[in-house]
């Protein structure tokens, strides 16, 4: 486990659901990754590099709702900007994406 954090530094995390729209390969990335783009409804459209090759395949992800912290400080990978973190479970290689039981609205707050 990490350590303790107060609910006010969790508060300044920003999660979000969004719905993949468009996933591609990504051939530059260091390790086996899909770029993804996420619309996250009035907070618009961004883009996402997820290392989830071995669990999902492209087909299976489009129109998929997922789980992202949005405030994160967009990061360059290869020549890929990465605008969120898409969050899942990770047990050795393999992330499972984390998404809501039910269809919500996009950018809707998880809380």
């Amino acid at each position: 486990m990490n350590e303790t954090i107060t609910f006010e530094e969790f508060a300044k995390v920003d999660l979000r659901v969004g719905t993949i729209i468009e996933v591609n390969d990504f051939p530059e990335a260091r390790n086996p990754a899909y770029q993804l783009t996420i619309d996250f409804g009035p907070l618009g459209i961004k883009k996402s590099s997820a290392q989830i090759t071995t669990l999902y395949k492209k087909q299976e992800l489009l129109n998929r709702q997922v789980v992202a912290i949005v405030n994160f400080p967009k990061k360059q990978i290869a020549k890929f900007m990465s605008e969120c973190l898409v969050l899942g479970a990770v047990q050795g290689k393999d992330v499972m994406l984390l998404n809501p039981e039910k269809k919500v609205v996009n950018g809707s707050l998880v809380s």
